[in-house]
């Protein structure tokens, strides 16, 4: 299965007879086993997969229409339950708790699509960081450079890479700081985070009931909108959209800081692309961007509601959680009940100014993340260096949680340089635009 495969491109080459479903999902599991793919797969379905495969097939040749993900193999985050089975979330210390007796709502939904699920994705511990290391169960490693081993961003770290080698044709994660868009970005692939309350997130492992977001990534805007379909149970209504017209603000205020040369020179080429398109990009001061800090503290939010989740395991158990997770979960300890419904009302404030701030606008333009993937080795050796590389990573990502918003990060960089992402996002509700949007700019990339 090459790796760029999408589901369309699947699609018609089952249906020329050219491919089986089955072979597809068979030849996914067999390459799940070679080295490439170490440490994506913390568990594999392959006789269910398989089966879901075969039905596709079968239905195929009796002339059914099939839905767009029936035989589809797609991966799971290993935080969404599954009948029978404990959800690890990434960690050693949910082992022995007791299994889920339904699957989650996001997994029930693809299974009712037919899709094929091929197997759950490892991810970062508890999906708290964008980094994507896992000291229990190994690190993904980034397919996009063979020469160096590269984080693969997080926390959807696994889904990332199960899609980047062609071992899923979409990755089912969450993004609650960018937990989606952060390994897309890294790995070259399309990412998209919706409004939050568009798909449930029944059965899915907390991080932050305030922020987290059931989605996924592929290959393209159009496989993640046909993912956010059957998830959100209601498909968006696209419009055709022209990039002659369109409205780009360029945030000033923190998303454009400290670039990377490599992220600049992709990020530069993109707004002489979409100026020469006939798009506007307009300078916007957003200075209500330098508040986050300020109103997410004390803790923060992840850290706060985390530690509500975690707080008997971290007073019995704090020597099994990954060590920086754990850091992290202890910044939310001593936060008052006062000061947590402040940070909410503030938090309140601040989207309706944001949101007032960017109307006019079909899109907010800035890099997905300032950095491209680092090497995984020196995140490894040094709390300095993991934390400033995580830091980097959820700068741009989180705003958009923040706002309660909806974002797209789509691959921009130049052949033959590490992956960049390009993210495009609007406030809550405007899904449905700003996927237009960012078919026109995909479509303009493309065509470079």
């Amino acid at each position: 299965m090459p790796a760029a495969l999408t589901i369309g491109a699947l699609r018609e080459r089952v249906a020329r007879r050219q491919a089986s479903y089955e072979g597809v999902v068979a030849d996914a599991l067999a390459r799940a086993a070679d080295p490439a793919a170490a440490h994506v797969f913390t568990r594999l379905y392959a006789d269910a997969a398989l089966a879901a495969a075969r039905h596709a097939d079968a239905m195929c040749r009796a002339g059914v229409e099939l839905a767009p993900l029936a035989g589809q193999p797609v991966s799971i985050k290993d935080l969404y339950d599954v009948a029978g089975e404990t959800t690890l979330a990434g960690s050693v210390l949910r082992r022995g708790e007791a299994a889920a007796t339904h699957d989650a709502a996001a997994v029930a939904r693809l299974r009712s699509a037919g899709a094929a699920i091929v197997g759950k994705t490892n991810m970062s511990e508890f999906a708290f960081s964008g980094v994507g290391t896992n000291p229990h169960h190994g690190t993904p490693l980034n397919p996009a450079d063979g020469a160096l081993a590269r984080i693969p961003g997080g926390s959807s770290s696994g889904a990332a890479v199960s899609v980047a080698l062609g071992l899923a044709v979409a990755g089912l994660g969450s993004d609650t700081g960018g937990s989606i868009r952060i390994p897309a970005a890294l790995c070259g692939l399309v990412g998209f985070k919706c409004t939050q309350a568009r798909v449930p997130l029944a059965g899915a492992f907390p991080l932050s009931h305030t922020l987290d977001t059931a989605c996924a990534l592929a290959h393209t805007v159009d496989d993640c909108l046909a993912l956010d379909a059957v998830l959100s149970g209601a498909a968006l209504e696209v419009p055709a959209r022209p990039l002659a017209g369109l409205r780009f603000a360029l945030p000033q205020t923190l998303m454009l800081d400290a670039l990377a040369p490599t992220v600049a020179a992709a990020f530069e080429a993109v707004l002489s692309l979409l100026s020469r398109a006939g798009a506007q990009v307009v300078d916007l001061a957003l200075p209500e961007l330098a508040e986050i800090v300020s109103i997410n503290a004390p803790g923060g939010f992840s850290a706060v509601e985390a530690y509500a989740t975690h707080r008997a395991a971290m007073k019995t158990q704090r020597a099994g959680f990954d060590p920086r997770v754990a850091q992290r979960i202890a910044l939310g300890q001593g936060v008052s009940a006062a000061d947590y419904i402040v940070m909410q009302q503030r938090r309140r404030d601040w989207i309706r100014r944001t949101t007032q701030a960017l109307a006019g606008f079909d899109a907010l333009l800035c890099p997905t993340v300032p950095i491209t993937a680092p090497p995984i080795d020196a995140l490894q050796a040094s709390d300095d260096a993991f934390f400033r590389a995580n830091g980097l990573l959820l700068r741009n990502p989180f705003v958009v949680n923040f706002l309660d918003g909806c974002a797209f990060s789509i691959p921009c960089h130049a052949a033959g340089d590490l992956p960049v992402g390009l993210m495009l996002a609007a406030p809550g509700g405007h899904d449905a635009p700003l996927a237009a949007v960012a078919r026109a700019v995909e479509a303009a990339l493309g065509a470079r």
